[in-house]
């Protein structure tokens, strides 16, 4: 399979508040598609898409393998999954498929929901053999939700120990975590200084509860890359509107509003990538969009403001408080297995 060639560019720098908008959109470099930008210190470069995992539970493996060929093709070089989304389904779809791609010619992030160290371990080498994989280049704790995880993770005994062991070992590049909590992601960056932080970044969590923006500032004072999750969401579905995908949060779908809010992730602090809802659809929708480099207006963000005044939170209950008595990993599930019961967060 050929490659597209991609210019070599290097993102812009770190802002400290949401408000103030990066100028690295600007400098991306372009080559008929996707611009990539660098993931920090580490030098190593990514496209501003990245391939959603998860996308894969709703497909067979041949439209999957012909997904991620594409993907590939049209400039997406970075490729996340985790053994969370279908139980290890989306796992073994993913290196099936990703095979014909060099190896050295993409970007492959995994992830880990055990917080102990030889769960981690075994979840780790199952991961690497249905990736069918020696390395990833990213690896990552997954969902952290409240701080007594993360000291879960670093006690004696926690995940941490075999991911530091697995970087030693080369099996481990970058280190990094997803959060969906203020208080979970806060609580990581004070334990450790990652290379890279999974959060959501979205123009209706920001204009609605001011979700993200204390991340983005720690990662902007931390200079930690940002992967932005649930960019592309619209809240979740109101009363009355036609589901018309069974999701538990709905997602921009105008060629507009997909632009305006990719545009408008990409804008935010450290933020280097974007990950498109998990359909195969709205990840070409992501590509076009990403073609359009430039960054936010401030009418364009005014614009969404307003967008974002109709759309309810999807994480105000979990960053608020406990929903019905149940914790906020027990909400979190619900909510997603009522709309998408295939993906076992």
């Amino acid at each position: 399979m050929k490659r597209r060639t991609f210019l070599k560019a290097v993102g812009g720098s770190a802002v400290s508040s949401q408000a103030v908008m990066s100028a690295a959109a600007a400098k991306d470099a372009v080559a008929e598609g996707i611009p990539q930008r660098v993931l920090g210190k580490s030098g190593k470069k990514v496209s501003v898409v990245c391939f959603p995992g998860l996308a894969l539970v709703h497909y067979e493996q041949e439209e999957c393998t012909e997904g991620l060929h594409k993907a590939f093709d049209r400039g997406i070089t970075h490729f996340d999954v985790a053994p969370a989304y279908g139980k290890g389904v989306c796992e073994t779809r993913m290196g099936i498929g990703l095979q014909g791609v060099p190896r050295d010619k993409y970007f492959l992030s995994c992830k880990t929901k055990l917080r102990d160290a030889q769960g981690a371990r075994e979840e780790l080498e199952r991961s690497l053999g249905l990736l069918k994989t020696d390395h990833f280049d990213l690896y990552q704790l997954h969902c952290l939700m409240e701080p007594e995880e993360v000291k879960q993770a670093f006690g004696p005994g926690g995940a941490m120990e075999t991911i530091f062991k697995a970087r030693e070992e080369g099996k481990v590049g970058l280190i990094g975590f997803s959060a969906h909590t203020t208080r979970a992601a806060l609580a990581a960056m004070d334990e450790y200084r990652f290379d890279t932080v999974m959060f959501p970044i979205n123009f209706v969590e920001m204009f609605t509860i001011g979700f993200g923006d204390a991340v983005l500032k720690r990662a902007a004072e931390q200079d930690v890359p940002v992967l932005a999750i649930k960019a592309m969401s619209r809240g979740l579905w109101p009363e009355g509107v036609e589901r018309t995908r069974k999701w538990w949060y709905r997602s921009v779908e105008t060629e507009k509003e997909v632009n305006m809010a990719i545009r408008y992730a990409l804008s935010q602090g450290t933020v280097k990538t974007i990950v498109p809802p998990s359909w195969l659809d709205l990840v070409d929708k992501a590509i076009v969009a990403a073609g359009d480099s430039s960054p936010i207006t401030d009418e364009e963000v005014e614009e969404l403001r307003k967008i974002a005044a109709d759309c309810q939170s999807v994480f105000r209950k979990q960053e608020t408080g406990v929903a019905d008595g149940r914790s906020h990993n027990r909400f979190y599930a619900d909510v997603a297995h009522e709309h998408c019961p295939a993906w076992h967060v």
